[in-house]
């Protein structure tokens, strides 16, 4: 479903990905593993079309990516991908259902189907009353929930996670880890997951390990 050859990136001087070749079925959990300075980040930002690479290409569905203009780029990331980082993201001054619904909103999809597909995640990720909440009044991991919920709202093909856990305790970690197995599940749709935790990179279907900006 997703697939990179040949990807280099370079920031100044410092070649940060040096000819990284990938592939990620559908519905396929992969971690990316590796040392700190890896380049797991900037491959995961040129994977999800937040970044561009200075060689290389990049297909979704045997689209090239690169080959898109912007415009076309940014309607493909709002429609069929997802994201989840590891300080959640959260607008601060909209309740969990708006946070949730902005993709949507986005989208031009219609305000009512949106906020009610939101609501229905929220009650699925376990967060039925906490709706109306600001994230300040949320926990850690009841936020990341709702990063969750909102990754999922345009139904994406695959969501990508950049330290999904990093900024959670042991228990709201494992539930999270228990979460997106669920996830997979219920909605079929991959993930590619930068991470440090061995726990969460064990569950995973397949982990690649980067070192020095290279897959070994």
């Amino acid at each position: 479903m997703l697939k990179a050859e040949g990807v280099y990136k370079k920031y100044g001087e410092l070649e940060v990905l040096k000819g990284i070749d990938l592939s990620i079925g559908s519905g396929e959990i992969v971690a990316i593993v590796g040392p700190s300075g890896a380049g797991k980040t900037t491959l995961l930002q040129i994977l999800g079309t937040l970044d561009s690479s200075d060689s290389g290409k990049i297909y979704l569905d045997n689209m090239e990516v690169s080959s898109l203009s912007e415009k076309q780029i940014v309607k493909l990331r709002n429609e069929q991908l997802g994201f989840v980082f590891q300080f959640h993201n959260l607008m601060a001054e909209l309740t969990a259902v708006e946070n949730v619904c902005l993709p949507g909103w986005i989208g031009k999809r219609s305000e009512k189907e949106v906020k009610e597909r939101a609501i229905e995640l929220l009650t699925t990720l376990g967060l039925k009353d906490r709706g109306d909440h600001l994230p300040s009044e949320l926990s850690g991991g009841e936020q990341q929930r709702v990063a969750v919920a909102r990754a999922l709202i345009n139904s994406p093909k695959i969501i990508f996670a950049d330290e999904p856990t990093g900024n959670l305790d042991t228990q709201n970690a494992l539930d999270l880890h228990n979460l997106l197995l669920d996830i997979r599940e219920k909605f079929n749709c991959a993930f590619v997951i930068v991470t440090h935790n061995k726990e969460l990179a064990e569950m995973a279907d397949r982990v690649i390990t980067l070192k020095d900006g290279r897959v070994v």
